[in-house]
């Protein structure tokens, strides 16, 4: 934590002039599609194409750590972590490898339809218009799986013969490629995308506990995306097409997996009204071993395969007059998935089926002078093959008051997330802590309330928000017991828990210098009588920031101090993870029109900290380094 007041702060990186900035209006509309949108009573934070350019991170979680309260199940990145501990946690809602926050590309839910969680290597961070971060329930737009907000991406649109390519190098044998090509015919619009990585990876045990089992973890890939879009003057139809295929190494011999998806998607949009559906396919594999106490054997004890699909479609129509909006819509999505597991060295386990969840909406919000008020309410469903099925009932509401620069805000809201078939029927081990299902799973449910304020002006911008969740029969990796060779889990619904905090960013700009600040306290526990915390969610985290563009815009300097709290390994506290922060650095040089040299530097200061325990402790990312050349410019015919 000295770092934070040793080294100035040098993180994000933003397209600005030399001149005085106009004021910046702050976003209070959450996105649906290009031509839909609805007012939120919520703080909403949106991240450019320039800040995503120069973060660092190979994939986007790590390129958006900086957004506070973002992160995700385990600290680790998704360049080394297993893909079911990729979930997203906003606000200290997390303690699973499920995702509590929705995430969409384009409009499509990208979340796992098996687990929940996210394949972040699916998505070119490069290759994003921007991203809008909605904490909390604050409305009824969205289902069960945006229990804890809403992360959208969207991509850039397409313009005449761009063509673009780009090479990097790194240390540990890192090496990526991309590039892609879009052009524009009359109403048509063409977009191809392609990326493939690859490295050596690290160590994930420290130096003095490795032993012969243990080797790098890391990850291949190779992911791509083609998008035709029809622009007509009233309508607009979008169609989409995106393949991931990866491999991973998952730190010994024996333990590694893969997965390869597919996903289709189409979005209809007429002026007030947009229509989407889509359609995933899936296989997962993975190997799990149980490892000697000196490290030096290892035994494969199982080989699972989890193969799955889901179908959803949804629609949204937005009405009204003068100062009055409506907007009303449904979904449906049918998941179906198979935990199909070979125990050695005799043995066979199956669990899983399918999984519908319906829903409807109706979202209003009215103004009166310098007031606006929201309400909106859900009703879902959800069943399961074989289980139970569940109808619930979700308000949200909220008042804001704004007069100019400045805007004062509050919401309440109820919301829930039934279990995954990944919780309800997939047993897993990392290292020698094995979690197992539990078919009989409930729903968990949240009431949220939280109070804001917002300010904007010519050179300062200020969001600050106060919130409160209860939540009820909270699913949570549960201990039963713990010995020196195995630690013994099960996924339950743990008694009641309350997640406290406040957030607050602050951003200055000053003709080309841009600083910025975040903090978020977050202080999740279980209720009487245990009153632990809950696991990996940290109290504290938070992030310093300045960014420099030269005159003319031809180089940009960037870094960054990335800081988090102690938090627990487990739902007992008995494996304590320490604070830690780290410096991140990056630089662009525009060598031609076209061409541009870059370089960036995560970890600088190469500080060793931990993610994990398996009982053994884990440990995050050293020092990362990479460099390389980009060109983005126009074909000449």
């Amino acid at each position: 934590m000295r770092y934070l007041i040793l080294i100035p702060a040098f993180c994000h990186l933003a397209a600005f002039g030399q001149s005085d900035p106009a004021p910046e209006p702050l976003r209070t509309r959450i996105t649906i599609s290009e031509k839909l949108s609805a007012e939120a009573p919520a703080a909403i934070t949106t991240v450019d194409k320039d800040q995503l350019a120069a973060n660092p991170g190979v994939n986007l979680d790590d390129r958006l750590r900086s957004v506070p309260g973002f992160s995700l199940f385990r600290r680790s990145s998704s360049l080394v972590a297993n893909p079911t501990t990729q979930g997203l946690s906003l606000r200290g809602l997390g303690s699973s490898g499920a995702s509590r926050t929705l995430v969409l590309w384009d409009g499509i839910p990208i979340n796992d339809p098996f687990g929940g969680w996210v394949y972040w290597t699916r998505v070119d961070a490069e290759e994003l218009e921007r991203v809008e971060v909605a904490r909390g329930a604050s409305t009824s737009l969205f289902g069960d799986r945006a229990m804890g907000g809403s992360l959208s991406l969207f991509s850039k649109a397409a313009t005449p013969w761009r063509l673009h390519g780009a090479y990097e190098g790194g240390n540990r044998s890192t090496n990526q490629l991309s590039g892609g090509f879009a052009h524009l015919w009359s109403k048509l619009e063409l977009s191809t995308n392609v990326r493939a990585f690859a490295t050596d990876g690290f160590f994930i045990v420290p130096a003095n506990r490795r032993g012969a089992v243990d080797t790098r973890a890391g990850v291949d890939f190779v992911a791509g995306d083609i998008r035709l879009n029809y622009l007509g003057g009233k309508d607009r139809l979008a169609l989409k097409l995106d393949v991931l295929a990866e491999q991973r190494e998952n730190g010994t011999v024996l333990q590694t997996n893969s997965t390869s998806l597919g996903n289709l998607s189409a979005n209809y949009s007429r002026e007030n009204f947009t229509v989407l559906g889509w359609h995933t396919r899936e296989q997962f594999h993975a190997n799990f071993s149980s490892i000697a106490a000196n490290r030096q054997t290892e035994r494969l004890t199982s080989v699972q395969s989890v193969p799955s699909e889901a179908t959803g479609a949804a629609g949204f129509y937005r009405f009204g007059a003068r100062d009055s909006h409506f907007l009303v819509g449904g979904d449906l999505t049918r998941v179906e998935g198979y935990s199909l597991e070979t125990v050695l060295p005799t043995g066979f386990r199956q669990g899983g089926g399918v999984q519908w969840q319906r829903g409807g909406f109706v979202q209003a919000d009215t103004a009166w002078k310098g007031w606006k008020l929201f309400g909106g309410l859900r009703l879902h469903n959800t069943a399961v093959t074989a289980g139970a099925s569940n109808t619930f009932w979700n308000p949200s509401g909220g008042v804001t008051y704004g007069r100019k620069n400045w805007r004062a805000r509050g919401t309440a809201y109820r919301s829930f997330r039934a279990a995954t078939l990944n919780e309800l029927y997939r047993e897993f081990r990392a290292g020698n802590a094995v979690t197992r299902a539990n078919a009989a799973l409930r729903p968990e449910f949240s009431r949220g309330v939280e109070l804001g304020f917002d300010w904007y002006g010519e050179n300062w911008t200020l969001q600050t928000t106060g919130f409160s969740n209860a939540l009820t029969d909270l699913i949570t990796n549960v201990t039963v017991s713990v010995s020196p060779t195995l630690i013994d889990r099960q996924r339950r619904n743990a008694a009641e828990a309350r997640t406290r905090g406040v957030e607050t960013s602050l951003n200055y700009r000053w003709r080309g210098l841009r600083a910025e600040t975040a903090y978020l306290f977050a202080d999740s526990r279980f209720r009487a009588p245990t009153l632990a915390r809950i696991p990996q969610v940290p109290r504290h985290q938070g992030n310093l920031i300045l960014t420099w563009l030269s005159a003319g815009n031809k180089t940009l300097l960037s870094g960054g101090i990335r800081s988090f709290g102690m938090q627990f390994e487990d739902d007992v506290n008995l494996f304590r993870l320490p604070g830690y922060a780290t410096l991140q650095m990056s630089a662009r040089r525009t060598l031609t029109g076209s061409l541009s040299a870059f370089f960036t530097v995560e970890n600088l200061l190469n500080r060793e900290f931990l993610v994990a325990f398996n009982p053994l402790p884990n440990v995050g990312a050293p020092r990362l380094w990479r460099g390389g050349l980009r060109w983005d410019g126009r074909i000449r015919k």
